[in-house]
């Protein structure tokens, strides 16, 4: 073959598998190109006439698909039920529950962006900003954190019956039970602005209305447990939680050692079919307030008396508070966040049938029930209280750096400080961007299980970095407690939010790349799912497709990495790089993924450290998608380049140090090596932002910039006596505002014009030599004494602190 046919050969079989062109397609532009070699290239051979012809044979046979499944299909299905690994029940409901969305177009390595660019943008509606600007300012307006955390350790009986009486525990509940029926972003933005005031309250909140006896009833409740509960947890009559973690189940909540076993027994004096629990809970949010439990078991019948199935599965059902044999009131103390939270006890707790949520024909669906639920709360509650963290961190970092004097010149202007709020600046963007691009997916009804646990690790884990780098700025400020310490709950309550629903290390090792790499793969869930009934037809087609997918991303992620996605076509604009590399990261993490499964198979299951580095890569391969979005839906400010840039950038080298150590650590070399010159053939070369960036966004933060505007609204700031962050916002603008006094006092000092050995006398002689007017100082004198206020500590006689909570 001369080079010419053997280059057009190569680049018809490129073209065709970077397209993802089908199989009829690819069958006949081979025949073309063997036709038109053969009617074009002399001293054809008769070897070759007859192999071109055996090929066309076998390539039209795959065609025909009743004669592909006869002749392939079946063979391989046969070995493949063999080799496939082995899943418990509550896996395969795992994996089923949620539903995918954008992370699928990323996973399968040929995103459509189109797709993305098409999601609504979240948004209030009149009742829902209503709602932000009356009882939720008002509610924050009454709660005093420091006097709930150290004197009191909960809320006040006004703040309850004010958040019972305003329907803050019925966000999620439907308007005919007496709900508000609020979208999820609504619901988060309003645990937002509690969670920045006070995280006691926000908790409290959040978890009616997250996963537990609402949200359950909603989706899988008979009609009569709808119309009897519905309307009590609306108005606050009744007060839910939900128990399901233990001292033997936490991160492994599936292996609930809590029993209940079908029996008959007594209830409301009749003999009726019901069941015994037994059951020993802890760590369960407003436990000790609770007046209607939700409760998760293993159930059994030993007896036969409902079928021929003994061990029935987890169920979940519902209890009052008053049912005998239940032991509750108890409570923990969750790092000083005074939340309601204890254990549970019950001992030989008999309940009708009609105790199961959904009734009896739900009995042994509650794990398919709470990870379904799951799917939705934990995208809302936990990263609205991240969110709310690197806001404030944001906000108080960025005016506390600019107010806080040390060498003469405010703290803000060090680089090391600059580095810091930098860091904060640009995760505080990131969680919020992936944030609401989540919670658009949800409000279109979408359960998605795999953004839901990447937004829930990545939002908490960043807003502990966030905190720290927070703290480290306001040094003694930050660490001393007291009603002044606008910091100190919140950096305590990060490891909590790290620790609930679904603890970080696990998430991250097992859920997100574990559940990802079967919801979000095009083929693979098809493939189990064929081979677990026998379903030759079906397995016939993801088999196939998988075929052809695999070939597809290693042709697009070798060309993308040699072009460096820079010929991916996309309209000039500022992101447009970073559109062109996610285009690239995503065929490279596709073909990396199917790669890993192919060599590594069932036990890549256990290689978990290889597992988080995949969902790394899926991770941030979401966040910096949401990154572009939002920074696009909110007009593509100037203001804000410098933030989308840090967080690209940053995600970016994330992505391929994910990837890189997944090269390093796969133990068939020859594979790695492969993988590395089609994924890296120049090296990973991505860099984290450079100085110059990371000055811009600390800028940002140290002034009064509508990009600091854009990044820290939705929190508490309303001014009060009791309001510490407010004190610092209005000492802030006052000093943004007449810093041009202060240049002109600290000029004079420089230039010998006048002297003094503090900053108020050095103002007195200003007015002395006409430098300063009267007036001018007064300015300046009082925000000095505002300053004092404001960087100040508080103390206490050490009787008041022993008998604090």
């Amino acid at each position: 073959m001369s080079p010419l046919w053997l280059v057009l050969l190569i680049a018809l079989i490129w073209g065709l598998a970077y397209k993802r062109a089908s199989l009829p397609v690819w069958t006949v532009a081979v025949i073309a190109y063997l036709f038109f070699y053969m009617q074009f290239v002399p001293l054809i051979t008769h070897v070759f006439v007859i192999t071109a012809s055996i090929f066309v044979l076998v390539i039209l046979g795959l065609n025909i698909p009743v004669l592909r499944r006869n002749l392939i299909s079946r063979y391989i299905l046969k070995l493949y039920r063999r080799v496939m690994p082995k899943m418990s029940a509550t896996e395969q409901q795992a994996l089923a529950a949620g539903q995918v969305s954008w992370e699928g177009e990323l996973f399968a390595g040929m995103p459509n962006w189109k797709k993305l660019a098409d999601i609504p943008a979240p948004q209030l509606s009149r009742e829902e900003q209503a709602f932000l600007d009356g009882p939720v300012e008002e509610v924050c307006a009454m709660v005093d954190d420091w006097d709930v955390t150290h004197k009191h350790a909960d809320l006040s009986p006004q703040v309850w019956q004010y958040l019972k009486n305003q329907g803050f525990f019925a966000l999620i509940i439907p308007k005919k039970f007496g709900g508000k029926a609020f979208s999820a972003y609504a619901h988060s933005q309003i645990l937002i602005k509690l969670a920045s005031r006070s995280v006691t309250l926000s908790s409290t909140v959040a978890v009616p209305n997250s996963l537990g006896p609402a949200e359950l009833l909603l989706h899988y409740g008979t009609q009569a447990q709808k119309d009897h509960y519905l309307p009590r947890l609306a108005n606050g009559e009744d007060v839910p939680c939900f128990a399901l973690t233990g001292p033997q189940a936490g991160s492994d909540a599936s292996a609930i050692p809590d029993i209940g076993v079908v029996c008959h027994g007594e209830h409301d004096g009749e003999r009726v079919l019901g069941i015994k629990l037994n059951f020993n809970k802890r760590y369960i949010t407003l436990a000790p307030v609770a007046t209607v439990i939700g409760l998760a078991f293993k159930m059994q019948d030993p007896d036969g008396l409902l079928g021929n199935k003994k061990d029935i599965g987890i169920t979940c059902a519902l209890l009052p508070r008053s049912t005998p044999g239940i032991t509750i009131g108890r409570r923990h103390m969750p790092l000083n966040i005074v939340f309601q939270n204890g254990p549970i006890q019950g001992k030989d707790v008999f309940i009708p049938l009609d105790y199961i949520i959904g009734g009896k024909d739900m009995a042994g669906q509650g794990w398919r029930m709470l990870v379904e639920c799951l799917s939705a709360g934990r995208a809302i509650s936990l990263p609205a209280t991240a969110t709310a963290g690197g806001k404030v961190a944001a906000f108080s970092a960025g005016a506390y750096a600019r107010v806080r004097e040390q060498f003469n010149s405010p703290i803000g202007r060090f680089e090391g400080i600059m580095e810091a709020l930098a860091r904060i600046g640009g995760h505080a963007y990131m969680t919020n961007a992936a944030r609401r691009l989540t919670l658009s997916i949800v409000d279109q009804g979408v359960q998605p299980s795999v953004l839901s646990a990447i937004l829930k690790y990545h939002s908490t884990q960043w807003a502990r970095l966030m905190a720290n780098d927070a703290m480290d700025i306001h040094a003694g400020k930050g660490i001393c407690l007291g009603p002044n310490n606008y910091l100190g709950r919140g950096y305590q309550s990060v490891p909590i939010a790290i620790t609930v629903e679904g603890a970080n290390i696990l998430t991250r090792s097992l859920i997100i790349f574990g559940q990802g790499s079967i919801r979000c793969h095009p083929h693979i869930l098809p493939a189990l799912q064929a081979a677990h009934g026998s379903d030759v037809k079906a397995f016939d087609n993801a088999i196939f497709g998988h075929i052809g997918f695999s070939i597809s991303n290693f042709a697009r992620s070798l060309w993308l990495s040699l072009t460096a996605g820079r010929l991916v076509p996309f309209a000039k604009s500022p992101t447009q790089r970073y559109y062109q590399q996610l285009t690239r990261y995503s065929a490279n993490f596709a073909l990396l993924a199917d790669m890993c499964m192919l060599v590594l198979g069932a036990s890549l299951k256990w290689r978990e450290r290889m597992s988080a580095r995949l969902g790394d890569v899926l991770s941030h391969l979401y966040i910096a998608s949401a990154v572009l979005k939002h920074f696009e839906d909110q007009g593509s400010p100037a203001d804000d380049q410098a933030l989308v840039d840090w967080s690209c950038q940053y995600l970016n080298h994330a992505i391929e140090q994910a990837m890189a150590g997944i090269l390093r650590n796969l133990p068939q070399r020859f594979a790695a090596t492969v993988l590395r010159c089609c994924i890296f053939p120049y090296g990973a070369r991505a860099r984290a932002a450079n100085d110059r960036t990371e000055k811009r966004i600390a800028g940002l933060l140290t002034q009064m910039s509508a990009a600091r505007q854009r990044l820290t609204q939705g929190i508490y700031t309303t001014y009060q006596d009791n309001n510490a962050l407010a004190k610092l916002d209005e000492l802030f603008k006052k000093i943004t505002a007449y810093e041009g006094l202060t240049r002109t006092v600290k000029a004079a000092v420089r230039h010998g014009e006048i002297s003094g050995d503090t900053w108020l006398e050095k103002v007195a002689n200003a007015v002395k030599e006409n430098i300063l007017n009267q007036q001018e100082a007064d300015i300046l004198r009082d925000i000095e004494r505002m300053r004092d206020g404001v960087i100040a500590v508080d103390d206490f006689d050490s009787a008041e602190l022993t008998s604090s909570g």
